[in-house]
């Protein structure tokens, strides 16, 4: 099997639209069997890269891009928390990784240098199995709080785990 080259860096603003092309690939991925069809092939790369320049720039998101080859294959996000309540000091906001890295260990990567392993929280989507083995994997635990999400015209029930 031929090796391929990756790297986990720091994101760059040019890396926005990559970052882009993975957040919607992997929702369609990760999200098929909780959100209809129609609704994850409306998400736009060219909008979403939009919201990812902006949240480059803000200072304030660490956003970790993982690549193959040069090409974004996986991101993360983390930084202070968005609720007033945070029960930590540190969220990780998002990671992602397109299904044909499954296994690589890009995500746990991603995830050692978004948060490492200091205290932190995170939303998952209920109903996401894979993500939740991974997660427990790396010391995180539910603490039985729970909230909607609202996508449009659905919902998607989230629960949030500490460590």
């Amino acid at each position: 099997m031929e090796r391929v080259a990756t790297a986990v860096r720091k994101a760059r603003d040019g890396d926005a639209l990559g970052i882009a092309r993975v957040h919607v690939q992997a929702w369609k991925e990760t999200y098929a069997h909780l959100l209809p069809a129609a609704y994850l092939n409306a998400r736009s790369v060219d909008a979403y890269a939009d919201r990812w320049r902006a949240i480059i720039d803000d200072a304030v998101t660490d956003v970790l891009v993982a690549e193959q080859d040069g090409a974004v294959v996986g991101w993360a996000s983390a930084g202070p928390g968005r609720e007033s309540d945070a029960p930590r000091t540190r969220e990780l906001e998002g990671i992602y990784v397109l299904a044909s890295t499954y296994g690589s260990g890009l995500g746990q990567a991603l995830l050692d240098r978004a948060v490492s392993e200091a205290p932190a929280f995170l939303w998952i989507a209920e109903h996401n199995p894979r993500a939740e083995a991974f997660y427990r994997r790396n010391g995180f635990v539910r603490d039985g709080t729970a909230k909607r999400e609202h996508l449009g015209p659905h919902t998607l029930e989230a629960v949030r785990m500490v460590r």
